[in-house]
């Protein structure tokens, strides 16, 4: 991994860098096997370098196969690709994290992963067969673990020489502060991944987190797929916006494109998921075209603070994120 940033990349606060766009390889709507390959091997041959994927995504075996075949055949080195991982809420308790970042690796067949993250700061009972454990009433197992324990095995893992970076994932400001404020920290997270799209455009945390030079990377920046297990079907689709879709056409731009610059251009790193392979290169090209500062300005306006992902049977977990303003 190059610490050298070039146009399309963003320091990040360790000396390494991170590509401002990737593929998000989220597959929680069961794809058929060999499709996560072919996917992340099509995406490599249209020029990403960046993919983002977890443990529990299921699927990390695939990417690393499709990663492998691709330095194989030539088209990349490893330290082309940046590839992100997370270690998932059974997994909180410091002696388990270093077992999951194993399972990750053993599953991708690579050494290392580039950056790896806290997936979400609430902590589950430790279980290797459901992602979220219920007793025999279907109540949520939870965890006391506390995440700053958990912060100390992930720097564990980086002094390891198994991961470049590490950050977390779907923390509020509260919770950041609580690792910033660490009185024995060695490393500060390089970035937190949340959920930011124009309808919930993350003004507050993002202007934190750049004051403390964390990278804010937004999951799901064009909605998310309507799957109810994990997502919230309320939302209206963010593509069929009608603001989005006028800025579009006055660039020949798709409202998906527009979308996708407005993040980059507020240094918001994106992982939009497709294994659509127009759908890839269509994100991609967004590096051609400016949105004027009133532009901008509209977009903004569209937020209404609306999340797609929101966990609803976790709501009661006391590190439960989202109860805060931000």
């Amino acid at each position: 991994m190059s610490s050298i940033p070039d146009k399309h990349s963003v320091p990040l606060n360790d000396g390494n860098c991170i590509p401002i766009l990737g593929l998000g390889t989220c597959a929680l709507d069961k794809p058929v096997k060999g499709e996560t390959t072919e996917a992340v091997k099509t995406a490599i041959e249209v020029g990403y370098r960046h993919f983002d994927g977890a443990l529990m995504y299921g699927n990390e075996d695939e990417v690393g196969e499709a990663i492998r075949a691709k330095i194989a055949d030539g088209t990349v080195k490893r330290e082309d690709i940046f590839y992100t991982s997370k270690v998932w809420m059974t997994y909180l308790s410091p002696p388990l994290v270093q077992k999951a970042l194993t399972k990750t690796l053993k599953s991708l067949q690579l050494d290392y992963v580039d950056l790896y993250l806290v997936h979400w700061p609430m902590a589950l009972k430790p279980s290797d067969k459901e992602l979220i454990p219920k007793d025999a009433d279907g109540k949520v197992l939870k965890d006391d673990v506390d995440f700053r324990e958990t912060w100390l095995a992930m720097e564990c893992c980086k002094d390891a020489g198994l991961v470049r970076s590490i950050g977390v994932s779907n923390f509020n400001r509260r919770q950041l502060e609580m690792i910033l404020k660490m009185p024995n920290l060695k490393y500060k997270p390089v970035c937190n991944q949340v959920e930011c799209h124009p309808y919930l455009n993350q003004n507050k945390l993002l202007k934190y987190c750049q004051c403390n030079n964390i990278v804010l990377v937004g999951y799901s920046p064009l909605g998310t797929s309507r799957n109810p297990e994990w997502f919230s079907t309320k939302n209206p689709i963010l593509r069929n916006d009608p603001v989005l879709i006028k800025i579009g056409e006055k660039h020949s731009k798709t409202a998906a494109q527009v979308i996708l610059r407005y993040q980059v251009q507020r240094g918001v790193v994106v992982i939009p998921k497709s294994f659509n392979p127009g759908r890839m290169k269509q994100n991609k090209e967004i590096f051609d075209f400016q949105l004027t500062d009133e532009e901008m300005e509209l977009i903004n306006g569209l937020n209404k603070d609306s999340r797609f992902i929101i966990l609803e049977e976790l709501i009661d977990h006391p590190m439960y994120p989202f109860h805060d303003e931000y």
